[in-house]
């Protein structure tokens, strides 16, 4: 069982851990104790980041296809008529929340430039609940203040391992 134990850590740090730390690892003699620990914190970041990317790739998927994906193919009917929380306009309001909604969207799913696009559904996010729903009743701003929560969490961690941000980064 030890053996078994150790050769499967072996095979599997080259995968979660970087090739520098890698070559630490492998002039060391693991314990028994040690390889059960490495065992369980390679799990957990496996995990953690299968969960980041599903949350990711979900969250942008539906911000795409539910709100984005609206505006971005009926902007020059919507353009007029577009809510102008800010003061800057109805043009100029749908061209940020499109742009955040569809285009950042598409980053976040990716992984691309994730804190860059984040944020910028963050701000959208925020706008909607706490400015353009301000009157209305917490039920109709409890989605967009979700959906702020969820891009503040990717603001602040960025895209993880299984992004293309960090394909970058190697």
């Amino acid at each position: 069982m030890k053996k078994i134990k150790k050769n499967l850590v072996r095979k599997l740090i080259p995968f979660f851990i970087p090739s520098k730390e890698l070559k630490e690892l492998e002039s060391k003699e693991l314990e028994d104790k040690e390889v059960e620990e490495i065992l369980f914190t390679l799990l957990r970041q496996f995990l953690q980041g299968v969960a980041e990317l599903i949350l990711r790739v979900v969250v942008g998927f539906f911000m795409l296809t539910s709100h984005g994906w609206g505006k971005l193919f009926s902007f020059s009917e919507k353009s007029q008529f577009f809510p102008d929380p800010l003061g800057i306009g109805s043009f100029a309001s749908l061209t940020l929340a499109t742009f955040a909604e569809f285009f950042c969207s598409i980053l976040l799913i990716l992984g691309l430039f994730t804190r860059f696009a984040a944020f910028n559904l963050l701000i959208t996010m925020l706008v909607a609940g706490l400015i353009f729903h301000a009157t209305d009743p917490f039920a109709k701003k409890e989605l967009a203040l979700l959906y702020a929560l969820v891009f503040l969490y990717f603001t602040k961690v960025g895209g993880n391992r299984y992004s293309l941000d960090q394909w970058f980064r190697k």
